[in-house]
């Protein structure tokens, strides 16, 4: 388990480390097995970030590059975790430098330095004007596009060429792009584009869009902005740890805590680095001043019966258990002082190291020890010092890791898409019971009415520009552009509702078919399983969502008739156990589509409604009950929420 141990927060978004430190997170992950995953995501849990995935992908086009996603609850995609690394060092160098000359400096003098994001996939960040305030304040929206390019082929041919993608679209959502694309040809959205390849490699981004002879290519181009993730919104979150705690930052106090750091670092780097020199030095004056008294120390050694009888002589001067040549050697002796460190270096020195070479080797050792000392303790005790080799250090890191910008950072116009006008004209909506639809000439369907009425369950005359509004028995209403139809002949087979609108035939029904411009100045009524009534005005369902609630219903309640009514109609509700009740229409008050409306009927215990009939007064209209015809025409008109006859 020492790899998930070693893993990093998912929150820890300032990477200072080397490439390596990128390279390492992207193996670790790769390596996690689904167990270790798993608490790798209890355990930023736990922090509070709801994440539900963690995913690796490698950048094809860059070796080095590896990229952290993160999915959280709740979210269909994942989010690039953006990761820094060595395309920014140059502009994050310099910025860095910078501030250690003057701590003063702003945001706006800083991107003189970092002009903006610089992300791996290149492309362009067209809000260049919103990056001051995103700087200032941590969070934002940066605006990224894919570069373009138009190639010309043979025979006047002409090819869309995307060279560099936006960041967020990296990895799985180059395959979703590429279905965007062919969406937009077949909703018929353009017809320039002829064909698609991903010819991508690790040489780099190459998607090519066939077109056809003519095109207008810088409105194609617009277009692939506008309804694709060819210019996409990237979330700017500068979450940093700072002194302990998850903080929102801008680009100055990220730059202080970096700077902040990095002196400690450097301040426990020297005094590391200075405790080794003196300890280097306290053994090397120790063996200096051996090598002059060295026939003496021959002689404590020769006379000492054991190494701690030495070791006391040459750290305290004891001299009781030492046999001397002479009283000299035994006086001198009493006045030696080495340290501890200084003995043991002495009892362990070979009698090579007594060559005058290794003796001069020595004395130039203890010198440039001595100037390591030096060096360290003007770096510690002098800031500006420290400031010199930090900024020596940073400049090695722009050396070794810079790397040309990718991502141009400009001021670009939103994409404007010119919508090439339709010529508006007479359609027949046909769908037959299965559920498959399409639109015809109003001359292909007079020339086979009598066929288009017997297998067709819905014949609607409308614009071409109109919408179709689908109203189901779970209360919604599913619109459809007209134009999103198939349009040709009348043997053509059509497309299923299902794949053309939100509409879903295995847990809703039909109710009510019918054009916008046919209810838009009109009154709906809508009638529930509960006897709920009401009416509501039809330029509420002129919206711009593909499924809008078209009632509220209450619960096990179910919707059994939507109808657009003139005023002058009556309405029969019919029960499940035969109770009639026939009330006039304008007894319905008119209510919002979010109403549930009022009691059109009180039903008995057990009772439900089976069905609602409109009757407009001129034809009779009759129902079988239990193999008796009942005219519906002939019910006496009663009071709205009164229980009805029994048929």
């Amino acid at each position: 388990m020492s790899r998930l141990k070693d893993f990093p927060s998912i929150h820890d978004r300032i990477h200072t480390g080397y490439s390596n430190a990128l390279h390492s997170l992207y193996e670790i992950g790769r390596n996690l097995s689904d167990k270790e995953r798993q608490e790798v995501i209890a355990r930023v849990r736990a922090k509070g970030y709801r994440v539900e995935e963690l995913e690796f992908y490698e950048y094809a086009p860059t070796d080095t590059m590896r990229h952290l996603f993160v999915r959280m609850e709740g979210e269909a995609e994942s989010i690039p975790y953006f990761m820094l690394d060595k395309e920014c060092w140059s502009e994050i160098v310099d910025a860095v430098k910078a501030y250690m000359k003057n701590n003063d400096i702003t945001v706006k003098g800083l991107m003189k330095y970092i002009k903006g994001p610089d992300f791996p996939t290149g492309g362009i960040v067209v809000n260049q004007d919103d990056l001051l305030s995103i700087y200032e304040k941590g969070v934002g929206k940066i605006k990224i596009r894919g570069k373009v390019e138009v190639e010309k082929g043979r025979n006047g041919k002409q090819y869309l060429v995307i060279t560099e993608i936006p960041y967020p679209m990296i990895g799985a959502n180059i395959g979703k792009f590429l279905n965007d694309v062919y969406s937009l040809v077949e909703t018929k959205k353009t017809n320039d584009i002829v064909d698609i390849t991903n010819q991508s490699s690790k040489e780099g981004i190459r998607i090519v869009l066939e077109l056809r002879k003519g095109a207008d290519t810088q409105n194609l181009i617009n277009l692939l902005y506008k309804k694709t993730k060819l210019e996409d919104t990237f979330g700017v979150n500068m979450l940093a740890v700072a002194e302990g705690r998850p903080e929102t930052l801008g680009l100055v106090p990220i730059i202080r805590h970096h700077v902040k750091f990095q002196y400690e670092l450097a301040t426990r780097k020297y005094q590391t680095l200075l405790k080794k020199e003196l300890d280097k030095k306290e053994i090397q004056e120790g063996l200096i001043k051996a090598c002059d008294v060295i026939d003496l120390i021959i002689e404590i050694l020769r006379g000492s019966k054991n190494v701690k009888d030495a070791r006391a002589c040459l750290t305290d001067g004891v001299t009781d258990n030492i046999t001397f040549k002479s009283a000299q050697s035994e006086k001198i002796a009493s006045e030696l002082r080495f340290t501890e460190r200084q003995t043991t270096a002495i009892l362990e020195m070979r009698l090579q190291k007594l060559i005058g070479l290794e003796i001069e080797a020595l004395m130039k050792d203890h010198e440039d020890t001595l100037k390591h000392i030096a060096e360290y303790e003007d770096i510690l005790e002098n800031r500006a010092t420290m400031a010199k080799v930090l900024i020596k250090e940073l400049q090695s890191y722009k050396k070794q890791y810079a790397v040309p910008r990718k991502t141009l950072i400009d001021n670009l116009e939103e994409a404007v898409v010119e919508e090439k006008k339709i010529e508006e004209m007479d359609v027949v909506f046909l769908m037959d019971r299965f559920g498959y639809a399409k639109t015809v000439d109003v001359s292909v369907y007079e020339r086979n009415k009598e066929a288009a009425d017997t297998e067709n369950r819905y014949i609607l005359t409308c614009k071409n520009t109109d919408k179709i509004c689908i109203f189901t028995n779970k209360g919604q209403m599913h619109l459809l552009k007209v134009l999103d139809l198939p349009y040709g002949k009348f043997r053509d087979k059509g497309i299923p509702i299902d794949n053309l609108s939100n509409y879903n035939s295995s847990e809703e029904n039909f109710i009510y078919i019918i054009n916008l411009g046919a209810i838009i100045h009109s009154r709906l009524l809508f009638g529930t399983k509960t006897a709920m009534l009401k009416m509501v005005d039809g330029s509420e369902f002129d919206v711009a969502k593909r499924t809008t609630a078209s009632t509220k219903l209450n619960e096990d309640d179910e919707l059994l008739i939507v109808h657009a009514m003139t005023g002058e109609e009556t309405v029969v509700m019919q029960s499940e156990k035969e109770m009639f009740l026939r009330i006039e229409a304008s007894t319905i008050p008119e209510k919002k589509k979010g109403a549930v409306g009022v009691r059109g009927m009180k039903l008995n215990a057990g009772d439900a409604l089976s069905n609602i009939y409109v009757l407009d007064g001129e034809s009779e209209q009759t129902v079988e009950v239990k193999g008796k015809e009942v005219v519906l025409n002939r019910l006496r008109v009663g009071n709205r929420d009164t229980k009805g006859t029994k048929r």
